[in-house]
């Protein structure tokens, strides 16, 4: 008896170590939820709770739970040797301020082996409802949502794959304007090339163009040696060509 009185106490203080040491390690990510819930992103969490879910004293507890040397835990029972209503001090220094009374209302919660009874009576409608379902729907239900999955992700691979296909041919930046319609453009504006003339009123004086139509390019000059210079103008706009000798239409 006092071997295995003995062999428990050791195997209680490995296991309130390890536990010790997980407790630091989640009140650390607890902290750190708390601290950084502003900057901190979901994969950082995952590797943080990875890094918790691997920790040493994960498998300390395991190597000493599964250890057949000593007596085995799962044949002890734990009984609350005393209940009250009134605040307990050593009770709250012994579990760091999280319970402060050890009452009738405290012990199932802390002490349950089993789930809730409203959890657990669900779990029970559910096994119920799946032992109830005949192996044949059940087989084509499974068969069913396995060809959805397999149809979205299909579509998602095919997707991706254009998309990396389309990045890899895609050479540098994408030309966003043409030259040729640029130079056009400047052509049109600065020369008036590729425009049309609107026609006079045919009611007008004959060879008139109105000042607000006519453009400075269609405008004739005369050098003085009598050779007349002739700017270029549009085809569908035509000018009359006078001698020097007489008067300009348009005098100053």
């Amino acid at each position: 008896m006092q071997r295995e009185e003995k062999q428990r106490e050791s195997m209680l203080d490995a296991l309130q170590t390890r536990l010790n040491d997980l407790k630091v390690a989640i009140g650390a990510m607890i902290h750190k939820i708390e601290t950084e819930y502003e900057t901190i992103n979901w994969p950082t969490f995952l590797d943080n709770f990875a890094l918790i879910s691997s920790h040493a004293s994960l498998t300390g507890l395991t190597k000493i739970l599964s250890h057949e040397m000593g007596t085995p835990l799962r044949n002890l029972t734990v009984l609350p040797l005393m209940l009250s209503p009134e605040r307990d001090e050593a009770l709250m220094q012994l579990t760091e301020g999280r319970i402060a009374v050890f009452s009738h209302d405290m012990v199932p919660d802390y002490l349950r082996t089993k789930p809730e009874p409203t959890a657990e009576q669900r779990m029970l409608q559910h096994e119920q409802k799946a032992n109830s379902l005949i192996a044949e729907t059940a087989i084509k239900q499974v068969a069913q949502y396995t060809k959805i999955v397999s149809h979205v992700f299909d579509s998602v691979s095919k997707a991706r794959e254009e998309w990396e296909v389309e990045s890899s041919t895609r050479s540098g930046i994408q030309q966003t304007s043409s030259m040729t319609d640029t130079h056009t453009l400047v052509s049109a504006i600065g020369m008036g090339k590729g425009l049309k003339g609107i026609m006079p009123p045919v009611g007008g004086p004959a060879g008139m163009i109105p000042p607000s139509i006519r453009p400075q390019a269609s405008m004739s000059s005369v050098s003085p040696s009598g050779t007349s210079q002739i700017g270029k103008a549009p085809s569908a706009i035509k000018t009359n060509i006078k001698s020097a000798n007489q008067i300009h239409p348009y005098g100053r």
